[in-house]
């Protein structure tokens, strides 16, 4: 990521497989829809890590949550959200929101016990939008073409000791490459 010292924000670096991640994810059918499987996946994530959100996230010109689990999809049967009710998140979110960017850049996972912790992050606007303080996420590399097509992640409201970091890093990778998997049963689309 750069820094922009007029707006104040850390910006994503240009993405230069974004012609080859939109390609790959159109000859694998996945992209900017809602998928149950990936939001059962998103759910199986979120209460692994003991976190309020998690998602599946194919990233083009922007982020697209194919699979997303928040704290309104248990929410009461009328639907009606309460005074304590989380921030609902969308399923399309600006590159510049966010770490999953940063991890699709870096081509490697992101654990991030206490987003305060590292002022390159705190300064992202969902840490205010919806409370961010935790964050892991993993890419999802298409071993065929070598392509990040997305992330998986999962954020939280509330900080967590360094500590958890490396069962943390664990979990995400072991849920990245579980995802992989499951994606190229689907399409068929695995490695040669």
């Amino acid at each position: 990521m750069t820094y922009d010292t007029e707006a104040g924000l850390h910006l994503p670096a240009p993405d230069m497989e974004l012609a080859q991640r939109e390609a790959r994810l159109r000859e694998l059918g996945l992209g900017d829809m809602p998928d149950a499987q990936f939001d059962a996946f998103a759910t199986q994530l979120a209460q692994a890590a003991g976190a309020p959100y998690a998602m599946v996230n194919f990233i083009t010109g922007h982020q697209f949550f194919a699979g997303l689990h928040t704290p309104g999809a248990a929410a009461a049967p009328s639907g009606e959200a309460g005074a304590n009710a989380a921030p609902e998140v969308s399923r399309i979110m600006s590159r510049d929101h966010g770490y999953c960017p940063d991890v699709l850049n870096r081509r490697k996972a992101l654990v991030l016990p206490d987003v305060y912790a590292y002022p390159r992050f705190a300064s992202n606007e969902v840490v205010d939008l919806i409370g961010i303080r935790t964050y892991a996420g993993a890419p999802l590399i298409d071993e065929r073409t070598d392509t990040v097509l997305g992330t998986v992640c999962f954020v939280g409201t509330d900080p967590r000791g360094k500590e958890t970091g490396r069962d943390t890093l664990q979990l995400i990778k072991e849920s990245r490459d579980e995802l992989m998997r499951m994606i190229y049963q689907r399409t068929g689309g695995g490695p040669r």
